[in-house]
Parts: C-alpha cells; sequence; structure tokens
C-alpha cells in the first residue's frame, strides 16, 4: 500500500474496527515515530449530533488514529493489525468541535514505547486550525500464539 491510503478496505485491512464505528479513513503520512491521519466528517457518522462532531467522537477518532499507525507499523511487517484499548488518556485538551463536511487531520508523535504500551502525542487539526490536543496511552491486547 502506498502513502497516502484512502481506500476504505485498505483502511479496514488495517484496524480491528468495524461499523458503525470507523473514525478514521485516510493515512496521510508515516514514519515508524509519527504520523497524520485523516477522517471527514459524514452526516451518518455516529458521533454528530446536530450537525456537530462530538466530543466522545473526536476521542474515539484519536485513538483509532493510533491504531492505524499501528496497524500499517504491522502490515510492514507482514502481520495482521493488533487489537488495542485505551490504557490512559493523560490529557486532552479540546477547543473547538467540527461540522459535519469537517476533514480532521491528526498528527501524532511517539513519546514512548515499552512493551505493549505506547504513550501518544497528538494534535487535531480542521484547515490550519488546531481544534484538539493531548497524549494517550494505548495497549495492545494480547495474541493466542
Amino acid at each position: 500500500m502506498i502513502l497516502p491510503i484512502t481506500d476504505r478496505n485498505n483502511i479496514l485491512n488495517l484496524i480491528p474496527q468495524r461499523d458503525p464505528i470507523i473514525m478514521v479513513d485516510t493515512l496521510w503520512e508515516y514514519t515508524p515515530s509519527t504520523g497524520v491521519i485523516g477522517l471527514t466528517i459524514a452526516s451518518n457518522n455516529l458521533f454528530v449530533q446536530q450537525e456537530t462532531f462530538l466530543e466522545s467522537g473526536l476521542i474515539e477518532h484519536i485513538a483509532q488514529s493510533i491504531a492505524l499507525h499501528k496497524g500499517y507499523s504491522y502490515y510492514l511487517s507482514g502481520k495482521p493489525a493488533p487489537m488495542g484499548y485505551i490504557g490512559a488518556i493523560k490529557k486532552i485538551e479540546i477547543s473547538a468541535l467540527p461540522k459535519v463536511g469537517s476533514a480532521l487531520r491528526t498528527h501524532l508523535s511517539i513519546v514512548q514505547e515499552f512493551m505493549d504500551v505506547t504513550l501518544v502525542a497528538l494534535q487535531t487539526f480542521v484547515g490550519d486550525t488546531l481544534i484538539a490536543q493531548g497524549e494517550m496511552k494505548t495497549v495492545l491486547a494480547p495474541t493466542n500464539s
């Protein structure tokens, strides 16, 4: 898969989430320690109320941005996308809620990785406007292998 990845089937191969809770639609950029992930907010999105994308949707988008980054890393290693969970939200500041049709771009940077726990710093933009930022810790689920 060549970046950017926008094909829905390719995205679904890189994340464990399924409808109706898919909150990423583009992998714009990838390095082992950084990434840029996108989502264009549709009117039928589970987290849209009165044409506004809710805080819970932004947090889920941020978590899935980490999952997509990790899933692409696994893809590059020839492994299936891992299942993961939010381990902790260290801090999230949301300064604006985007409207339907807005294109989110979340920039992530891995701060620390130890075993199956990853601490990630994130910033989410609509255009040039920073609408959310913070740090989230994710934990990979144990595998049966």
